[in-house]
């Protein structure tokens, strides 16, 4: 009896020993599943960044290395400032109007009965299906400085006609509109995903400490949705500060430059004048002003996390 109650520990340390050498072998196995995916991030994404690096670091001429100096020349003109000025402008806006209307439009759906929601949904997707480009060019008519729809029902009211794109501050607000546009459908669909998770026992008992709806929302859904809204904020920033086609289609960057953001600067310094090092240079600076974004964004979820 005594040598079999011995043993008991040793098959059990054996069968733990054969489990651990199993999960080993699974995570193996599944590493080498998502080998080729991790080679073709690292060829789609890792190689073009290293390359725009090693770019930024060549004169104009591409034929000798002159280090940070191509970052020094841009800090030292004030037209680059106005393009970090503009798009912060553009991509913070945007995003804060976004958010704003997708948590309104996905309350107004989350309210409405089960059998209608299906096809509201699939009609608040449609700015958000078509293709940017296409659809800012429907908005380029609207704007259009001649046989502008805006202007045409602005003239039965008996207003002057509005300099669409003709004019900075006007030209800015219409890439934030047609950008909010586009995108807000995104956080409809994001937040609506989100309501639908939150238990109806919290409003319930929301309802019967005497909260009223404003009160659910601040202390109920929000609370609630915090991780998902800052998790959407999050992408769409990164999304919208690398923003191109809108704005070029729409404005091309003017009037006077004043509607120029990163990548439509990047794309008229680099491709237009000649310059892909300092075109690489001026691309690049995004990435410090969204890793600041994204590392502030991202602490906060993982505070909440820990908290709860």
């Amino acid at each position: 009896m005594a040598n079999i109650s011995e043993s008991v520990p040793v098959a059990t340390d054996s069968s733990r020993s054969g489990l651990h050498r199993l999960m080993q072998r699974k995570s193996s196995i599944a590493f080498l599943m998502t080998l080729p995916l991790i080679l073709l991030i690292g060829v789609l994404v890792a190689y073009p960044a290293g390359y725009a690096i090693y770019l930024s670091m060549l004169n104009k001429s591409m034929v000798r290395f002159v280090g940070l100096g191509n970052f020094e020349f841009l800090m030292g003109r004030d037209s680059f400032w106005a393009v970090v000025y503009q798009s912060c402008l553009f991509a913070v806006t945007a995003v804060i109007f976004k958010a704003v209307i997708g948590f309104v439009v996905a309350h107004f759906v989350h309210n409405i009965p089960a059998k209608g929601q299906r096809k509201w949904r699939g009609m608040l997707l449609v700015p958000w299906v078509i293709p940017p480009a296409m659809s800012t060019l429907a908005w380029l008519w609207l704007f259009d400085p001649s046989y502008s729809a805006f202007n045409w029902i602005l003239a039965l009211f008996g207003m002057d006609p509005v300099p669409w794109t003709g004019d900075t501050s006007w030209a800015r607000f219409s890439v934030i509109l047609v950008n909010v546009w586009i995108g807000a459908p995104f956080f409809m669909i994001m937040y609506l995903a989100a309501l639908k998770s939150v238990p109806e026992q919290l409003y319930e008992a929301a309802a019967i400490d005497g909260a009223n709806w404003w009160q659910r929302i601040w202390y109920v859904t929000l609370p609630m949705m915090r991780n998902i809204i800052a998790i959407t904020a999050l992408f769409s920033l990164i999304v919208t500060f690398a923003n191109f086609d809108i704005v070029r289609v729409l404005t091309a960057g003017g009037p006077l430059n004043g509607t120029h953001v990163f990548a439509t600067w990047a794309f008229r310094v680099g491709i237009e004048s000649g310059d892909i090092p300092l075109g690489a240079a001026v691309s690049l600076f995004m990435v410090p002003i969204l890793a600041v974004a994204a590392v502030f964004i991202l602490r906060d979820i993982n505070k909440r996390g820990n908290e709860a």
